[in-house]
């Protein structure tokens, strides 16, 4: 009797095997900053991925007719060379979609780790989905078909933060300053370029890099930036350095607009408080904040009940998580890397919770393009404040499908 259950159990445990792949997970390589000055930045980063994937893939019955999307995070302490470790470790364990955003200098190493794996390992191929590296050059001179940016690049959001600048008669003199990596020295770049092109007139009084996340004290940069007369401030400061500097700029008295890539949530909302109304200004995907969606409303809502003290401060993520889920169910699989990209490509996403314009992947060089917005750092009411402080992000301004008229260098090879 023993053997005949024994027996009944082989078939069955079989059969799962030869009809059970959609009981296997679709993996995705969460590598980002999970410890040191950044981890508040990843670790509010890693909630919304594990939250976007139970509440807009596994509650709605997963992809390819019943199989979940699962997280898993990879620590990669803000270093370049410790990501590649993570990365193919993610790799040794059958992982084929590889998730990450904080530091484009991140991104450009697992961009050429990943085109390097996937050209001398076809059977083990995997793709990069860039969720925040902004760094221009990866979907241009850096472009490759394995990587899809998510987020507006760099070049992207200064011409839409230089076209609001550029209506502003108040602004004469502006300073730049940013981290000194390959991000920072684009948004500098980037902002010198159209500043000059749309308001010649403009000063740049100052125009610096500082060590990424090894400034303790930003005040000395604070003094020469009120020293300099400068009416406005640009910087792409993220993490620590966006709050250490911003409070040293106005903690010294300057009362001028400074305008940002990440000066929001993660704590930085909670510690600028009132003293960021009326300075404080962020350039960014998504859509209205607070959001008019009754659906985002929901979903936000859902969030802070299971995190009370994380925000919702990338909509870009669920539009990562949904973007994934309709290629693998068009591709028909979730192993077939080339299949889904090939899907991702020129895809238009209709169903974002935060829009109700159309984002389209440019299939030329795999950027999503979307609308952009200015936001405003004023009081919010909960749940749609950030940090629980009272105070969150307002929309100014909008440019619809911004980047689409921008040139691209990247020539794509398709495998």
């Amino acid at each position: 009797m023993k053997s005949i259950k024994k027996l009944a159990l082989g078939v069955a445990v079989a059969g799962l095997a030869a009809t059970g792949a959609l009981a296997e997970n679709v993996k995705i390589a969460f590598i980002d900053p999970l410890s040191g000055p950044f981890a508040a930045t990843g670790t509010n980063g890693l909630h919304q991925y594990e939250f976007a994937a139970e509440k807009l893939v596994n509650e709605k019955g997963g992809v390819l007719g019943g199989t979940n999307f699962e997280i898993v995070p990879f620590d990669n302490k803000i270093s370049p060379k410790e990501s590649l470790i993570q990365l193919q470790v993610a790799i040794d364990q059958g992982i084929r979609y590889i998730v990450q955003g904080n530091s484009s200098g991140v991104a450009n190493a697992l961009t050429d780790a990943i085109k390097k794996h996937n050209e001398r390992n076809p059977d083990s191929r995997v793709l990069f989905l860039n969720y925040s590296a902004v760094d221009p050059a990866l979907t241009n001179e850096k472009c490759n078909f394995w990587h899809f940016r998510f987020d507006a690049n760099a070049d992207i959001k200064m011409d839409a933060l230089t076209d609001v600048i550029a209506q502003n008669p108040d602004i004469k003199k502006m300073y730049i300053i940013g981290q000194d990596y390959s991000f920072g020295k684009a948004v500098a770049s980037a902002a010198v370029s159209m500043l000059g092109a749309k308001r010649p007139d403009i000063e740049i009084v100052g125009n610096e890099l500082h060590p990424i996340g090894k400034v303790k004290d930003f005040t000395p940069y604070a003094r020469k930036i009120t020293a300099s007369g400068a009416d406005a401030v640009i910087t792409g400061n993220w993490g620590s350095d966006m709050l250490g500097l911003g409070k040293a700029i106005i903690d010294n008295g300057f009362e001028g607009p400074i305008y940002t890539y990440y000066a929001a949530a993660d704590g930085i909302t909670a510690a600028f408080g009132e003293a960021g109304v009326g300075t404080l200004k962020l350039v960014a995907e998504g859509g209205d904040a607070p959001p008019e969606k009754p659906e985002a409303q929901e979903y936000q809502k859902a969030f802070k009940a299971k995190y009370p003290d994380g925000n919702i401060s990338q909509s870009r993520i669920t539009n990562v998580i949904q973007m994934l889920a309709m290629a693998i169910d068009e591709a028909g699989t979730a192993t077939d890397v080339v299949a889904v990209a090939n899907a991702l490509e020129g895809m238009t996403f209709n169903d974002s919770l935060w829009s109700n314009n159309p984002m389209t992947m440019r299939a030329s060089d795999h950027q999503l393009i979307q609308d952009v917005h200015i936001y405003a750092h004023t009081q919010v009411e909960a749940p749609f404040d950030m940090d629980n402080s009272g105070f969150g992000l307002k929309y100014e301004n909008s440019i619809a499908a911004a980047g689409e008229a921008l040139p691209t260098s990247c020539e794509m090879e398709r495998p």
